[in-house]
């Protein structure tokens, strides 16, 4: 992997050490997980995933949650198993091998879930919003640009079924940030020459149909 240049390094007393490892950005549980910062973590909940999704690309979900579900049960039982009958051999008192796990609060605080509710209605408002928006074309311009995205989809449908595209999407959700992060400066080079030219586009066919002028002039007033 190719490693990105950053200015902050595990120490900053100028010796040859402070080059020895660099610093990256803190980032949460999940942006840690797809931007790799912990590859056996990374690997093995890509891997674990991936497997699911095809999986229930090819049975039924019934079937794929039984199986796992199982393929589970048996490794827990068969690890308290192991370790009940290691601990009778060596005469040993650990205790149970999943006690720390057993003693994780997962319950959601009520705060938590109040955090939780306010940003999902505010992104499903927004959504609402900006679908009346387009639907009911209060930019020309805009509303164009979604017919044509709906209309690239149409082709993605008849070639991926649903499935297919969870898996695509899940796979370049533990890829493309990496990509990115590793050659940001290339593209977003490439990607400010293409919002450049859509933006000019845009702006020849606002100027040549009037009803994109007379939606600008609401907005000015």
């Amino acid at each position: 992997m190719v490693k990105r240049q950053n200015s902050r390094y595990a120490n900053g007393n100028g010796n040859g050490n402070a080059y020895h490892r660099q610093e990256l950005p803190p980032r949460g549980p999940v942006e840690s997980l797809i931007y790799w910062r912990d590859i056996k973590k990374s690997g093995v909940v890509f891997g674990a995933g991936l497997t699911i999704l095809i999986a229930m690309s090819l049975f039924s979900l019934i079937s794929v949650f039984s199986y796992v579900s199982l393929l589970a049960l048996f490794g827990t039982v068969s690890f308290r198993i192991y370790k009940n009958v290691l601990q009778a051999v060596q005469k040993t008192s650990e205790g149970h091998p999943f006690k720390e796990y057993l003693d994780t609060d997962l319950a959601l605080s009520q705060e938590k879930v109040q955090q939780l509710s306010t940003v999902a209605v505010a992104h499903v408002n927004a959504l609402l919003t900006e679908l009346r928006r387009l639907f009911l074309v209060e930019d020309l311009v805009d509303s164009i640009k979604f017919g044509v995205v709906l209309y690239c989809l149409t082709y993605v449908g008849a070639i991926f079924n649903g499935m297919t595209c969870v898996i695509i999407a899940f796979v370049a959700l533990f890829t493309l940030p990496k990509v990115y992060e590793n050659n940001k400066q290339s593209i977003d080079a490439y990607l400010e020459l293409v919002r450049s030219k859509i933006l000019e586009v845009s702006d020849k066919i606002k100027a040549a149909v009037p009803i994109g002028k007379k939606a600008e002039s609401e907005k000015d007033k």
